[in-house]
């Protein structure tokens, strides 16, 4: 339930995600360059370059993968062609990451292989065996380099502070309880981008907020199910039904119990006449400001409030034999032996009605005789 939020001085340099147990305070950073991925271009090549022989092995880090040149002809040609070639390595079953393509321009044809992942670790390299040392072994020597592979810099600190490096530019729990997707690199000289951590009021009242309509919701359908009726008012489908009366009283229950030496009603949380959930602003931004750790404790700590409605309704709602799932299914099976029940009088009916139509139009055709014959007196 408790919301901490990121601020920054500038934006598009970064965005944060912000867990509970982050710790307010102000950091500074600079961002010396983003992590990118490796991309090279093999150039200068035709179809009628590419070795029909021989073994072509692109390595990515620690990791390679070898395409048998002898095998790619998916046409039956007997030649291989570029598109071939970035078929076979796209669909190479230990390919490492390592994706082709094809680039065309002013009618020439360059291989492009681009690593999916960024970082130094990603980095590829490309290499041949058994190929005739021709124009193809030529082109992949003098690849081209479009992007280098490298990893995110961060200095915590400013331009001079404490250097921070990893293969992508989500640094994960960066500072405990915070995560920083870096976007924008700064130049020399810049100031470093600031980075407020602190506590969202406004979010947290909105999730309590939603918590509260979610149960307020729920106990307005119970009572619509379970409503006994009158004169002016259905009964509701559930009426009686004990297992919804138990679920109800065991809700009522935990809203009302302390967890973690908190209750709802200290965070202004209160039920009305009706018994509908309302929380005062003025006592809940109070007490926040007073105690922030015991809205998290009251909610999310083990054992505690929705940990505890999820334990006690479990009974009701989870697994394979669960009280809601055995009653639906014996109610389903009350309504079958109904319709079961319906399908042997309806077929008693159609029995009865077939013989009585039978008799009476047999009585219909005697009368019609006897009204003949006595026309003949």
């Amino acid at each position: 339930m408790l919301t901490n939020s990121a601020t920054f001085s500038s934006e598009g340099y970064a965005s944060a995600t912000v867990g509970t147990a982050a710790i307010a305070g102000n950091y500074q950073f600079f961002v010396k360059q983003l992590a990118s991925a490796h991309q090279v271009s093999i150039e200068g090549l035709s179809d009628t370059d590419v070795d029909t022989s021989g073994t072509l092995t692109i390595g990515q880090g620690s990791s390679s993968f070898n395409i048998d040149l002898s095998s790619i002809d998916s046409d039956g040609n007997g030649s291989n062609s570029l598109a071939e070639v970035a078929a076979a390595i796209n669909g190479a079953t230990d390919n490492s990451g390592v994706k082709a393509t094809l680039v065309r321009s002013n009618g020439t044809v360059s291989l492009v292989l681009a690593s999916e992942k960024t970082g130094v670790a990603n980095a590829i390299s490309v290499s041949t065996s058994g190929t005739s040392g021709g124009a193809f072994d030529a082109a992949l020597t003098s690849r081209r380099e479009l992007s280098a592979a490298k990893d995110a810099e961060v200095l915590l600190g400013g331009e001079t502070g404490m250097l921070l490096t990893n293969a992508t530019n989500n640094f994960d729990n960066i500072i405990d309880g915070v995560s920083l997707n870096f976007t924008k690199a700064h130049n020399t000289g810049e100031q470093p981008l600031s980075v407020t951590v602190g506590r969202d009021d406004k979010a947290t009242k909105d999730n309590v907020q939603s918590f509260i309509t979610a149960i307020n919701t729920l106990l307005g359908s119970f009572d619509s199910l379970t409503a006994s009726g009158g004169e002016s008012s259905e009964r509701g489908v559930l009426a009686g039904d004990s297992s919804i009366r138990s679920v109800e009283s065991t809700l009522n229950k935990l809203l009302r119990t302390s967890f973690g030496g908190s209750s709802l009603i200290d965070f202004g949380i209160s039920a009305d006449r009706s018994g509908n959930l309302t929380i005062d602003a003025a006592r809940f931004e109070k007490a926040i400001a007073a105690n922030p750790e015991g809205l998290d404790k009251l909610f999310n700590s083990k054992d505690a409030l929705l940990d505890s409605i999820d334990k006690n309704l479990a009974v009701y709602t989870s697994g394979t034999n669960n009280l809601m799932k055995a009653r639906k299914e014996s109610l389903n099976s009350m309504l079958s032996r109904v319709d079961d029940q319906f399908d042997g009088i309806q077929k008693q009916y159609d029995n009865y009605y077939a013989r009585y139509l039978k008799q009476y139009t047999s009585m219909m055709q005697t009368m019609s005789a006897m009204e003949q014959t006595f026309g003949m007196f």
